[in-house]
């Protein structure tokens, strides 16, 4: 009998991408059947709180509320290397200037969250979806906006300023990747079943990066109007040898990112991070 395995992700172009192979066939599942459901992340990081999927998408700063369910795999996690989520604003200044004042956040789960708020702790947050930040920004709803996705790349055609990327500021105030989102699979899931889950997505991924050009013609699908040179550049962001396996260098950024969180009691204490390679 086939092992079914529900399989959570976010309907953007780079989970699109790593997960072409196994949406599409491409690779030998071992009998496992996987079911994909795709949500926003900050819906996915509430489900992971109720332990609903199997294996699901979370931000790296929610797998503080579900370690007790959760193990992170070691493959499939997005990570940037000095760039990453950025705050952005109808005019431009320096990052203190908004202590104090409204910004819209993407959800108070999100690893671009935490990483804001040990930025510049004094703001005032106003939940927006994702997708509708820039907007609010635009319109003046809002002081700036803490945006992800790729509104890292298309924030110039809304006539918006970089004011910091987080990503840089991690870098250089860390020295580490920061790391966005990670893969996790349920602890009560059979040892085997975990070890066979991680390498088919990691034979997903790479499969993806060996037909780039399938992958990404399948992955523009959710590229919400994304130009195709636009997906390509997001797509090889987030999805790159770190993606095939995060590696020491993931793994510590994990528990640097966390340990920063805990320290200045953003996050419950995490204790030790259990990964599944």
């Amino acid at each position: 009998m086939a092992t079914q395995i529900r399989l959570a992700h976010s309907p953007d172009a780079d989970d699109a991408f790593m997960f072409y192979g196994l949406a599409k066939g491409k690779i030998d599942t071992e009998g496992v059947e996987y079911e994909h459901i795709l949500k926003d992340i900050q819906t996915l990081n509430d489900w992971a709180r109720e332990g609903r999927m199997e294996v699901t998408a979370i931000s790296a700063h929610a797998y503080a509320y579900v370690k007790d369910k959760y193990a992170i795999l070691t493959h499939g996690g997005s990570i940037g290397k000095n760039y990453g989520p950025m705050i952005v604003a109808r005019t431009p200044g320096p990052i203190e200037s908004f202590k104090g004042k409204r910004i819209a956040i993407p959800g108070k789960l999100t690893s671009a969250y935490l990483a804001f708020k040990l930025c510049l702790p004094d703001f005032q947050e106003v939940l927006v979806h994702f997708d509708r930040i820039m907007e609010e920004v635009e319109k003046g709803a809002v002081d700036a906006g803490l945006i992800i996705h790729e509104g890292q790349l298309t924030y110039r055609e809304k006539g918006l300023h970089k004011i910091i990327d987080l990503g840089e500021w991690w870098f250089q105030t860390a020295g580490q990747v920061l790391p966005m989102g990670v893969n996790a699979i349920r602890r009560d899931l059979p040892a085997d079943v975990q070890k066979k889950v991680s390498r088919h997505l990691k034979q997903s991924i790479e499969y993806s990066l060996a037909h780039r050009d399938a992958a990404l013609d399948y992955a523009l699908a959710f590229g919400r109007g994304l130009s195709r040179d636009v997906a390509d550049r997001f797509v090889g962001m987030w999805v790159n040898e770190r993606t095939v396996d995060m590696g020491e260098e993931g793994r510590n950024a994990i528990r640097e990112f966390l340990k920063q969180g805990e320290q200045k009691k953003l996050i419950p204490p995490v204790g030790e991070i259990e990964f599944v390679a």
